[in-house]
């Protein structure tokens, strides 16, 4: 097999987990800039957003950086994933860190939503707060796929 066709087949190879590093790159993209969740405090109504919990004017009442870091490391690391493609056991060891990062952010917006407010007699979630668990199993879905790629390279290497 020449050089050409031997790295076509392996960009080929790659498009799967390349469109679902795609969609955790854009869902979490969404997760970053909608609201999360929403608490009635006192007649009025605040909204949980990636970095900030506002009143209903405008206003920040406060501002909870680490979960919106977390929010945005997890948005900008698929895309880096995405173009290690020629480094396929590092895609697979970013997606594994994807993975860790979207339990974080599972787990601090859970602490915002549950703990957080815990003394606040209305709350609701909004659609966008389980963003990040759809985005879990797309990149447990990617690092398989890249994993089947590996593997499937290692075969070829060997019957050669």
């Amino acid at each position: 097999m020449s050089r050409k066709a031997e790295y076509n087949r392996k960009k080929m190879i790659q498009r799967i987990q390349s469109l679902y590093l795609l969609v955790v790159a854009a869902l979490m993209a969404v997760t970053l800039f909608a609201p999360l969740a929403w608490f009635g405090v006192d007649g009025e109504q605040l909204t949980l957003h990636a970095f900030s919990l506002e009143s209903t004017t405008g206003e920040a009442v406060r501002t909870p950086v680490w979960t919106g870091l977390l929010l945005l490391v997890s948005c900008v690391l698929p895309l880096v994933i995405l173009f290690l493609y020629k480094r396929r056991m590092v895609q697979l060891r970013l997606c594994v860190v994807e993975l860790v990062l979207l339990v974080g952010c599972l787990a601090m917006l859970a602490f915002a939503y549950f703990w957080g407010h815990a003394e606040v007699p209305r709350q609701g979630m909004k659609p966008a707060i389980a963003l990040p668990l759809v985005c879990l199993v797309f990149t447990a879905l990617a690092a398989r796929a890249i994993f089947r790629d590996e593997l499937l390279v290692r075969s070829v290497n060997r019957i050669r």
